[in-house]
């Protein structure tokens, strides 16, 4: 079983995704019939579609996809962390099939710390208590926030969106690699190798920009806690689906074990989203 364990759709008309505008090619909709094709020519068998709008409409929306399309394994959602009924909201969208988890927005954050204020600590520590599986977005220079989280909150079930998206274009080094070092010691996170090829130069990005990075998170993390993510449509600014899966073969340490190479492309994610039925 292939799993891309990060993918999105959208309607531009439901009015959620205002970040598309001026970004041509990702200004249009992409819903499962776009993605059908790709995923049949790079063997990928389910997705993980994530939501793409901080908003519960959105969330509900891909739910309703998640219905009627076989392809999606599950849904990572959204909800307003801050609100008192967080957990009235939880439980709304845990009664409709197919939610396996909530993301975090920190990049959208004014600042990063506030992920740490109070009403955001409790609703984490209230999902990390359910066992719940937690996304995290953020940039390279947002890692020292999500460091403190994680102290403050140790037991979360999270993986790290995008391998917390250094400037790969700029060679970006330290300190990403050393606090990505840090995140992997908590047992309950887990890294995506996804979302890379956005962070490097656009029109002029080579395989050889991805290793270093790629292998950094694989000796931090294990094979084990890190999975496959195409980002597609977003991944469409720099590359095509067929070059995302193809970067990171080529990018993955050599010897890996048939096993570790079946962890990285599925089964990791689907043990880490509670989805281990669906191994084969």
């Amino acid at each position: 079983m292939r799993v891309d364990s990060h993918q999105h759709f959208w309607q531009i008309a439901r009015g959620d995704y205002g970040w598309t505008q001026g970004k041509e090619v990702l200004h249009r909709d992409y819903l499962p019939l776009d993605l059908k094709t790709h995923l049949q020519e790079s063997k990928i068998d389910k997705t993980i579609v994530v939501q793409a709008a901080p908003t519960l409409q959105d969330t509900e929306f891909m739910l309703g996809l998640a219905k009627d399309n076989e392809s999606i394994a599950g849904v990572v959602g959204w909800m307003d962390l801050e609100r008192s009924d967080y957990r009235e909201q939880y439980r709304h969208l845990l009664a409709q099939p197919g939610l396996v988890g909530i993301r975090v927005m920190i990049q959208s954050m004014k600042n990063a710390d506030d992920v740490l204020r109070p009403a955001s600590l409790e609703a984490l520590q209230f999902l990390a208590d359910e066992n719940f599986s937690v996304d995290l977005l953020m940039h390279a220079g947002q890692l020292s926030s999500v460091q403190q989280l994680l102290r403050e909150v140790p037991t979360l079930r999270g993986v790290i969106d995008h391998i917390a998206k250094p400037d790969i274009a700029k060679g970006q080094w330290e300190p990403w690699a050393s606090q990505l070092q840090e995140l992997a010691s908590y047992p309950g996170i887990y890294c995506k190798l996804s979302g890379m090829v956005t962070e490097a130069d656009h029109n002029g990005w080579a395989v050889e920009d991805f290793i270093p990075y790629v292998r950094h998170m694989v000796e931090a993390f294990g094979t084990n806690r890190v999975m496959f993510g195409s980002d597609w449509p977003v991944c469409l600014l720099a590359a095509s689906y067929g070059q995302v899966v193809k970067i990171l073969e080529a990018a993955l340490p050599e010897g890996l074990t048939e096993a570790e190479s079946a962890a990285i492309f599925g089964h990791n994610a689907l043990h880490f989203y509670k989805l281990e039925h669906l191994i084969q």
